[in-house]
């Protein structure tokens, strides 16, 4: 096993089984969010759908990533980066996802930030999710 993996599961006081490491090593080798299914696919290692879903769901619970959602209803995961954390320990992701048209590739561009924006009274924001679309920089050459 990678130490990085290592030390990422040990910080977020996560158990190292086989299956974490190995989704948290696809998470690591990407630039990009990924379906369930390209989850599994980069597996080497072959797990149920139920234990891919339950590591990918204890990871966002825990922090170490966060939904994205698509325009085509479905969900995506990346990892998070330092800015995800706020200095009060608290989880953040109010930053822009960009889905490239031409590629289909979801990105975090972690340093634009959602604009803040007051709710009318009676409402409670949860979570704010801001999906552009259009041609990446790589697609874009």
């Amino acid at each position: 096993m990678k130490p990085a993996i290592k030390d990422t599961l040990k910080t977020y006081n996560l158990r190292q089984t086989d299956c974490r490491e190995g989704i948290l090593d696809v998470f690591m080798n990407k630039e990009h969010a990924l379906a369930h299914a390209d989850v599994e696919a980069q597996l080497t290692e072959q797990f149920d759908r139920v234990t891919v879903y339950r590591t990918l769901k204890t990871f966002v619970d825990k922090g170490l990533i966060h939904k994205v959602l698509d325009d085509e209803g479905g969900v995506k995961y990346a990892l998070c980066k330092d800015n995800c954390h706020a200095g009060d320990h608290t989880h953040h992701h109010d930053h822009v996802h960009f889905k490239c048209t031409a590629c289909g590739l979801t990105t975090c561009l972690d340093h634009v930030v959602i604009p803040n924006f007051i709710l009318p009274e009676g409402y409670k924001r949860v979570e704010t999710n801001l999906l552009v679309q259009g041609i990446c920089k790589s697609c874009n050459r």
